[in-house]
């Protein structure tokens, strides 16, 4: 009786480190239907990201967060708040007209429940 072990196959290492990363991104959304608004943007370059990014507060007010990030200074963020700015409106409330469920009169089945009668035997035996 003899056994091989299976063959193993070599999986080649692949270097896909990038030492200076880079990317950067932004958005912006303005809604006048639901009064949602928002934006963000932000960059890397290495080990370095900054951005910002703002949305208007339930009051009205804008708020903008500006931040920094890197290994020797950690991360680190300014808040700003400008008042005045217009409040978000809420989408105008549809006008449902809610009817009652019409009540339907269902008859219960009757169901013939089976009896059973055990009469006992009973038997004298002298």
């Amino acid at each position: 009786l003899a056994y091989a072990a299976p063959a193993v196959a070599k999986v080649a290492a692949v270097d896909d480190y990038d030492p200076n990363p880079q990317y950067s991104y932004a958005y912006d959304i303005q809604d006048a239907l639901t009064g949602d608004s928002k934006s963000q943007h932000e960059s890397r370059s290495g080990d370095s990201v900054q951005g910002s990014y703002s949305l208007t507060d339930p009051d009205g007010t804008r708020r903008t967060v500006e931040y920094t990030a890197d290994p020797v200074n950690g991360f680190n963020a300014v808040v700003r708040k400008e008042e005045g700015a217009a409040a978000p409106t809420a989408p105008a409330q549809a006008n449902l007209a809610i009817r009652s469920r019409p009540q339907i009169a269902v008859p219960r089945p009757a169901i013939a429940q089976p009896q059973v009668i055990a009469q006992p035997q009973i038997a004298l035996q002298r």
